[in-house]
């Protein structure tokens, strides 16, 4: 079978904006038991950590959104995705806006799609 990449952007951006939205059923749909996220400083979060901060107003997503083509390779299986994302977060007092590279894998687990590693890298205005 082959992949359908649509499909799987759509599935990312719901992903996305269950974070913005803060809707916690949703994304603890989307991202698998074993999810991992590498942020722009380096941190690694297991998936408790990352949804618990996002339920807890820790990370306060104002804006995640890709700003590029997303990009989508794989099979019916295991995809990856890749694009630019504009990222507003608040933690706190602090405000930070970024542009980052973002690479994600997912695996399709019992029939859907979940997120499995992501990976953001910020682009700096001297690149």
């Amino acid at each position: 079978m082959n992949l359908d990449a649509d499909a799987l952007r759509d599935v990312e951006r719901a992903r996305l904006r269950s974070l913005v939205d803060a809707d916690m059923a949703t994304a603890s749909a989307l991202h698998a038991d074993d999810y991992q996220l590498i942020t722009p400083s380096g941190r690694a979060l297991t998936k408790a950590e990352y949804l618990d901060g996002v339920a807890s107003n820790e990370l306060n997503y104002l804006a995640f959104e890709p700003i590029s083509e997303v990009a989508v390779w794989g099979d019916d299986r295991i995809a990856l995705l890749r694009y630019v994302a504009r990222i507003e977060i608040q933690g706190g007092d602090d405000l930070a806006r970024l542009t980052c590279w973002h690479t994600d894998s997912y695996e399709k687990r019992d029939g859907r799609w979940q997120a499995v590693w992501s990976q953001a890298t910020r682009i700096t205005a001297a690149e």
